[in-house]
C-alpha cells in the first residue's frame, strides 16, 4: 500500500480542552460493576449473617433464600433510584457529601422497606415492627457504607502508583521523540520551511496536551480528541520515516463522543511504531480502526511486525497504564487486550458509549 503524503492529512488545528473526570463529587452509579458489587455484596452478608443463626445447611440454604427474596428487589430498587437520580445527587454533593450519603441512605431505607413489602405479599406473611426496624437500618446502613465506597474509590481514581508509571512512561517516551523531531524539522528549515513549521507546530500541541496531561492524569477528553493528537503525531513521524511508514485509517464518524482518559491512544500509536515500525528495514503498515457496534465504541490499533521481532524494553509498561487507566474511568463497562497475531500485534479496547 502506498500511504498518502503526509501533507495531505487532514490535521485539526487544536484538540479540545481536556474535560475533568468524575471524582467524589459525581460518583458512576450506573456502571455494570457497581450492580454486580452491591448485589454480590449484599448476598455474601446475607449468606453470612444467616449462616449464623442456621442449625445445618438445608435451615441456611432456607433462610439465605427467604431472605434474598427481600433483598433483591430491595437492592435493585435503590440501584434504580439513585441511577436515575444521578444528576441531582452529584449536584447535591459538591455541595456536601454528607448530604448526598444522607440522601441515598434513606433511599436504602426505603427499598429495604420495598423489598420486605414485596416478600411480605408474595408469601403472604406479616413481619413484626422489629423486623421493619432492622430491614430500615440495614438498608439505610448498607447504603451509606457503599458511597462511603464509593467516595473512596473516586478518589483513588490516579493513585500514586499509576501517577508514577505515567510520568515514567512520558519521561522515556519524550527524549528521544523530541529529539527526532527536532533533528527532522532542521533538515526540513531550507528544502521546505512550511513543511518544518507545520512539524513544530504538530510537537507544540502534542507537549501541551502532555503538560495538560501532567496537571490532571484523570482528565477525560472524546475519542475525536484522542484520533486528533494521534494525527498530529503520526504526521511528525511521517517526516522522519516517509514511505516506510504505512497508515490506514478506518474511522467510524459516529464513535468519536465515546469518553476516554487523556493520552491513552497516543502511547498506543507510538509503541506501534516504536516497536512495530521503526526496527524494520521495510518499515510496516499501522491501522486505527473505530466502530460503533451494539451500543459500544470499538477501537483497534494493530501494526505490523519485522521478520525478526526482538521484544524492545517499555511496550509491556505503557499497555499496563492504558489498560489500569481504562478500567479506573470506565470500570467492568470498558475491556482492553492485547496480543500478537502471527506478524501483527494488535490492541484491541471497547468502550460505552456516553449516556
Amino acid at each position: 500500500m502506498v500511504p498518502s503524503p503526509p501533507s495531505t492529512t487532514p490535521v485539526p488545528p487544536s484538540v479540545a480542552p481536556p474535560v475533568p473526570a468524575s471524582g467524589p463529587a459525581g460518583l458512576e452509579l450506573c456502571h455494570i460493576g457497581v450492580v454486580l458489587r452491591s448485589v454480590i455484596g449484599v448476598e455474601a452478608l446475607l449468606a453470612v449473617g444467616t449462616a449464623l443463626v442456621a442449625t445445618d445447611a438445608n435451615a441456611w440454604l432456607l433462610a439465605w433464600s427467604l431472605a434474598s427474596v427481600a433483598a433483591l428487589p430491595g437492592v435493585l430498587a435503590w440501584l434504580v433510584v439513585v441511577c436515575a437520580a444521578r444528576q441531582p445527587l452529584a449536584a447535591l454533593g459538591r455541595r456536601s457529601a454528607v448530604a448526598r450519603a444522607l440522601a441515598t441512605a434513606a433511599a436504602g431505607a426505603a427499598a429495604a422497606a420495598f423489598g420486605l413489602a414485596l416478600r411480605s405479599w408474595a408469601l403472604d406473611v406479616h413481619p413484626p415492627a422489629t423486623v421493619w426496624l432492622a430491614a430500615l437500618v440495614a438498608g439505610a446502613g448498607l447504603a451509606w457504607m457503599f458511597i462511603g465506597w464509593l467516595e473512596l474509590r473516586a478518589r483513588a481514581g490516579a493513585p500514586a502508583e499509576a501517577r508514577a508509571r505515567l510520568a515514567q512512561l512520558q519521561a522515556s517516551i519524550r527524549p528521544h521523540f523530541l529529539f527526532n523531531t527536532l533533528n527532522s524539522a532542521v533538515a526540513l528549515v531550507r528544502l521546505d520551511p512550511e513543511r518544518a513549521e507545520s512539524v513544530l507546530e504538530d510537537l507544540a500541541e502534542l507537549f501541551r496536551i502532555a503538560l495538560a496531561a501532567d496537571q490532571n492524569p484523570a482528565a477525560v477528553v472524546t475519542l475525536d480528541d484522542e484520533l486528533a493528537l494521534a494525527r498530529r503525531y503520526l504526521a511528525i513521524e511521517e517526516v522522519r520515516f516517509g514511505p516506510r511508514l504505512q497508515v490506514r485509517w478506518e474511522l467510524d464518524a459516529q464513535a468519536g463522543s465515546v469518553r476516554l482518559p487523556l493520552l491513552l491512544l497516543q502511547p498506543l500509536v507510538e509503541n506501534a511504531v516504536r516497536h512495530g515500525i521503526e526496527p524494520a528495514d521495510e518499515g510496516g503498515l499501522l491501522r486505527i480502526r473505530t466502530q460503533r457496534e451494539r451500543g459500544r465504541v470499538v477501537v483497534s490499533v494493530a501494526n505490523t511486525l519485522p521478520l525478526e521481532s526482538v521484544p524492545r524494553p517499555g511496550a509491556g509498561m505503557a499497555l499496563r497504564n492504558v489498560r489500569e487507566r481504562l478500567q479506573l474511568l470506565h470500570d467492568v463497562n470498558a475491556t482492553f487486550a492485547a496480543r500478537r497475531e502471527g506478524d501483527v500485534f494488535r490492541v484491541h479496547i471497547t468502550l460505552p458509549l456516553p449516556d
